[in-house]
């Protein structure tokens, strides 16, 4: 009987070791373990061209972990390891994870109405249509508050006069900012405490986060972001400190939290659902948000193309900061589908052959260049495009096979050839 339960014992303890895969780095210093691309069959080329894309894409910070270490990690231009930068509504999946911390703490119960934490008055919809909204239908999105306030308001302003009733809370979901910053409000109220202390008090000083709520956006280095992303990922448990005790929230928080928007969780964005909508539309898209990423994926997303991507199924959490890839978005865009089309093709061995057989039969010269670009291939390709280190298109006259640059200005280009089955190559090119 006692070997029995010193087997018993040994299958318990060799459980909880193998199933503590994750790597966490320490609290201070710039330590963080990493991953070599090459080990995790990786190819060079392959990141080369991701690198590329990400810089045409006004991109500032990149970072890939797997399983907690890095893998990627690349700064562009100006931008280093140092840089704080905003997250923009990304920051609303930080707030949406203390918002479950307050749960736990005893602070509020988010089923209860706003106007229990903040008083009534809070916004200008009659008395008996402001006391229909809870803290969960902020964390929802569905205030029943209009989302397109008569002028001059807009959708992130707070004032009473800027929240005004449309439809009755739950009925309607609408990606409201205004809104949603009252439950930064309910928690330092609620909490007796600055909303920057609540912050450092429950997630900071456990993970090593160092960041700041500014006119209540959250500003960081791209390092905080993935601390926070790693944090989410190993859900609310920072190594052996669980910061985010409530899990029945949690679940909750990062899984449909109405059926307006499926893709939408507690402040959280979720990938793999049948539809979805996006902000400032009523329409219901059938398919999921992002084809190329991951079906569990679930992702804080802010505008001008801000990410935190959480991949439970991979152990992957991948940081984007930077300027706008293109266009204004205020959450998921275009650039995400292709980006993830490119972090799917980094794998040596996963279907791209065709890719990196183009890159390898695709030549540019001279480069640096002066009046002419040449493009020599083997094999057909289907358009041809060339921007500006900011991303702008540039006029670009084809000649044969060769670009005719003598009337641009010097500096760093980035030439796109699309292939006939639509694989993308990037190429940066100086002009002299």
């Amino acid at each position: 009987m006692k070997n029995f339960y010193s087997i018993v014992l040994f299958i318990i303890c060799f459980s909880i070791v193998k199933a503590q895969t994750l790597y966490f780095p320490p609290l201070t210093g710039s330590t963080w373990d990493t991953i070599s691309s090459q080990s995790i069959n990786w190819c060079q080329p392959r990141i080369d061209s991701l690198y590329n894309y990400l810089q045409v894409k006004n991109t500032k910070s990149f970072i890939i972990l797997k399983n907690g270490k890095i893998v990627l990690e690349k700064y562009f231009g100006t931008y280093t390891a140092d840089s704080l930068h905003y997250w923009a509504s990304a920051s609303k999946s930080l707030t949406g994870f203390l918002a479950g911390i307050a749960q736990h703490k005893g602070y509020i119960a988010i089923y209860n109405k706003v106007s229990q934490y903040i008083g009534t008055g809070w916004t200008s919809a009659p008395l008996a249509k402001e006391d229909l909204i809870t803290v969960k239908n902020l964390l929802q999105m569905t205030s029943g508050l209009n989302d397109a306030p008569p002028l001059p308001c807009n959708n992130e302003d707070t004032a009473k006069a800027c929240l005004t009733f449309s439809v009755n809370a739950g009925t309607r979901w609408a990606y409201h900012t205004g809104a949603y910053k009252k439950v930064q409000d309910v928690i330092s109220t609620s909490a007796a405490m600055n909303y920057n202390v609540v912050t450092n008090n429950w997630i900071e000083a456990q993970t090593g986060m160092s960041g700041t709520w500014y006119q209540q956006v959250y500003y960081s280095k791209a390092r905080d972001m993935a601390r926070f992303g790693l944090l989410v990922l190993n859900k609310g448990i920072w190594a052996n400190d669980t910061i985010m005790k409530d899990s029945l929230y949690f679940k909750e928080m990062i899984n449909s939290s109405q059926s307006l928007n499926r893709a939408y969780g507690y402040l959280w964005w979720l990938n793999g659902k049948v539809d979805f909508m996006t902000p400032g539309s009523q329409i219901v898209f059938p398919g999921t948000l992002m084809p190329n990423a991951p079906m569990d994926m679930f992702a804080a997303l802010g505008k001008n193309d801000q990410k935190i991507y959480v991949v439970p199924s991979q152990k992957l959490v991948v940081i984007r900061q930077g300027n706008t890839a293109g266009g204004f978005n205020l959450a998921a865009s275009a650039f995400d589908n292709v980006l993830w089309d490119y972090i799917n093709k980094l794998n040596c061995t996963s279907a791209g052959v065709d890719e990196l057989e183009f890159a390898s039969k695709i030549f540019i010269y001279p480069n640096p260049a002066r009046d002419l670009l040449n493009i020599s291939s083997n094999i057909p390709f289907k358009t041809v495009s060339l921007s500006n280190y900011l991303g702008q298109n540039c006029e670009a006259k084809m000649i044969n096979n060769s670009i005719d640059i003598s009337q641009m200005q010097k500096g760093l280009y980035f030439l796109t050839i699309t292939s006939l089955n639509n694989t993308s190559l990037v190429k940066k090119v100086v002009i002299n």
